[in-house]
């Protein structure tokens, strides 16, 4: 009878919590999608590896909603279970509300291994992975780089100005500033290119400029100017200055690890300066602390089984109340995990805090219920 009552409360937990995640997560990463159009419009990179890169984000969005989707589906299940009036009938059948706090206990053991999977493996893999894609795109879209009255820096070195765009793939006025050699032929050290008009070719991988004059600075400081009635460059497989190199969020748990403990890692953010340790202490005690508050949350939650007799305006509010603590629990967590890398101090308060209140709430609940005579 009692594995059949803790089936049906997992499987009701089970279903609140995934179409609460999957539905936040889909409109945060629809809103978020959106921000990441500048890939495309900007930077120039092609649909395919805006859409990869977009989807690749999702484990970075999940891992922070779990914990609060955790909570709704907590709540959710125990308010509808009441209102359904099958809590009365787990009580009645001799069922003991520790037991099901036990029971809410171990689902939170559950997610929270979920989340450290999320944090520590699967997160940081597949940000990794969506950089790399980023790293590997070329430059496939060269209309992003003409804007009209616009000086476009996208490709690094390189700066484009468009006086005015006469339709899809003609303009005039047309000024470009090379500076890291991307147009400029080996031993020039900079160029500046005017023509009068210009057009996209047909491939759109080449930039045709009429009527105009390349100025190139040598390295001895003389200018020689070649004027042209006609010139072609070809941008196909430029790379745009988009963050190439992993973030800290990106980077292997198992490297952060080494490098805080002092080892020589092949990244490029490990090194002994003090911000940089100080980010990867944060790090760190984001993907092994934060998912500890999900226990905490479960608790929390589980003060919602306790008897309600009357119809009081308290009561009434009883649900909102332990919800809104839950989302204080969260919110303090995100708030004192951003001076958790402060010093180790500080380090260990963030992780003594939610250990520290765990066995006081579980008390708390077990002496709450030891005279409801629900044995």
């Amino acid at each position: 009878m009692k594995n059949t009552i803790y089936k049906y409360f997992f499987n009701e937990f089970l279903r609140f919590f995934c179409i609460s995640l999957f539905a936040l997560s889909l409109i945060v990463w629809t809103i978020q999608s959106v921000n990441f159009l500048d890939l495309v419009t900007d930077d120039g990179h092609a649909f395919t590896t805006y859409f990869i890169y977009s989807f690749l984000t999702i484990s970075k969005i999940c891992t922070k909603l779990i914990p609060f989707c955790f909570l709704i589906a907590i709540v959710s299940t125990i308010l509808k279970l009441e209102k359904d009036n099958e809590l009365i009938i787990f009580w009645t059948s001799g069922l003991n509300k520790i037991k099901v706090v036990n029971l809410i206990f171990r689902i939170s053991l559950i997610i929270m291994f979920l989340q450290l999977i999320f944090t520590c493996i699967l997160n940081p893999t597949l940000l990794n992975l969506s950089r790399t894609v980023i790293k590997n795109s070329q430059l496939q879209f060269i209309p992003s780089l003409l804007k009209e009255k616009q000086f476009n820096d996208t490709i690094e070195g390189l700066t484009i100005f468009v006086n005015k765009k006469m339709d899809g793939r003609n303009y005039q006025n047309i000024f470009i500033r090379d500076e890291g050699k991307i147009l400029s032929q080996v031993g020039d050290s900079s160029s500046t290119i005017f023509a009068k008009s210009g057009k996209i070719s047909e491939d759109k991988t080449k930039l045709i400029l009429y009527n105009g004059n390349i100025q190139k600075l040598k390295f001895d400081g003389n200018v020689s100017i070649v004027s042209f009635k006609k010139t072609i460059f070809n941008l196909a497989g430029i790379n745009t200055k988009s963050i190439s190199k992993p973030k800290i969020q990106e980077t292997p748990t198992n490297k952060i690890l080494m490098c805080l403990r002092g080892y020589s890692v092949n990244m490029h953010n490990c090194d002994k300066r003090e911000t940089t340790l100080k980010n990867l202490k944060i790090e760190i005690n984001k993907r092994f602390g934060m998912p500890i508050i999900i226990p905490l949350l479960s608790l929390i939650c589980s003060f919602l089984l306790t008897s309600r007799k009357d119809k009081s305006v308290y009561n009434f509010l009883n649900k909102y109340i332990y919800l809104f603590i839950g989302f204080l629990a969260l919110t303090i967590s995100e708030i004192i995990v951003r001076y958790s890398g402060l010093s180790w101090y500080h380090t260990a308060v963030f992780y003594f805090l939610p250990l520290t209140l765990l066995p006081l709430f579980y008390l708390l609940l077990i002496k709450k219920f030891k005279y409801e005579n629900l044995y």
